[in-house]
């Protein structure tokens, strides 16, 4: 198996009813607009998935019914979020066999767990699964760095392919090409340094704000891509307060609001997360209002892609 690992992937988040049960009709409405806007995969269980909330047999449910609906147009992955090595292995072998086509990968969860274990972590699923594997970086949500050392030995395991980057340092997309040139594929993991990460050799944008926005997601990508800067750089000023709403501990609540602002989803969240309220509310419903307001005319991007 292997992925392309280029373009807009949306951490999509999980639809959920009034009584609490996946909502799968909903689901599908964000789904649909994410390939109709030419999002290039699909991220299933992330964060923004709320995964810690999720059980065995909703993400299985999760997984079965986004390969259905995106009838390999693109690939479809999974996070790996576990707190065992048993654990994570038997999670990727369930993706494979509900018809995953690669994996996001966290470092252990709780346990802060040191290089060596979190090398091994990783191989361990590597080699127990064919499934391509992108290891998700985050040394700043999640208290554990995966250091350029620790990705050669990482990819001596062949499925090992990309690195979600999500450091906050945008030197080390240089870092990392000047290291692994093309072996080791990244893709930006914040929203707002999205832009500045592709522009400094970034493959790829695994992002938020796009389940609300999603023509504007992949219309900055296209158009970098293309050499058409000013272009994709007009749309990004427009879209940064937006994917500020993704760099906060509410960025599930934020999000929600915002697909209900763009008619692709509901605030439903999972206790303990609940919907917000009051000032809150007010002041990122006030920053989801202005955006619409001045919404930008998109051009022809699907036109620019390679």
């Amino acid at each position: 198996m292997s992925i392309n690992w280029k373009g807009v992937m949306p951490a999509v988040t999980t639809k959920f009813t009034n009584n609490d049960t996946l909502d799968l009709p909903m689901f599908e409405v964000n789904i649909k607009a994410q390939l109709d806007a030419g999002v290039h995969g699909i991220v299933l269980g992330g964060t923004l998935g709320e995964a810690s909330t999720l059980s065995d047999d909703e993400k299985r449910t999760l997984t079965k019914t986004t390969v259905q609906l995106v009838n390999n147009q693109v690939p479809v992955l999974i996070n790996i979020a576990e707190q065992t090595t048993k654990g994570a292995i038997e999670a990727a072998q369930k993706a494979e066999e509900d018809g995953a086509k690669g994996l996001m990968m966290l470092p252990p969860m709780r346990y802060k767990s040191g290089d060596r274990e979190t090398v091994e972590y990783f191989k361990a699923v590597a080699t127990n699964t064919s499934l391509p594997i992108m290891v998700y970086n985050n040394p700043v949500d999640y208290k554990i760095e995966v250091t350029l050392d620790m990705f050669d030995e990482l990819l001596k395991c062949n499925n090992i392919e990309a690195v979600k980057e999500s450091t906050r340092d945008i030197s080390n997309v240089t870092r990392i090409k000047n290291r692994f040139g093309d072996r080791l594929k990244i893709m930006t993991g914040v929203d707002t340094l999205a832009l500045e990460s592709l522009l400094m050799g970034a493959d790829g944008w695994i992002a938020g704000l796009v389940c609300a926005f999603p023509k504007e997601t992949v219309a900055i990508y296209e158009l970098q891509k293309a050499g058409r800067i000013q272009e994709a750089l007009e749309i990004y000023r427009w879209f940064l307060p937006l994917l500020e709403l993704d760099i906060n501990p509410k960025l599930v609540q934020n999000i929600k609001l915002a697909e209900v602002a763009t008619g692709i989803g509901t605030e439903n969240v999972r206790a303990p997360r609940l919907p917000l309220i009051g000032e809150e509310r007010k002041q990122v419903l006030e920053v989801i209002k202005t955006g619409l307001k001045n919404r930008p005319t998109l051009p022809d991007y699907k036109s620019f892609a390679i």
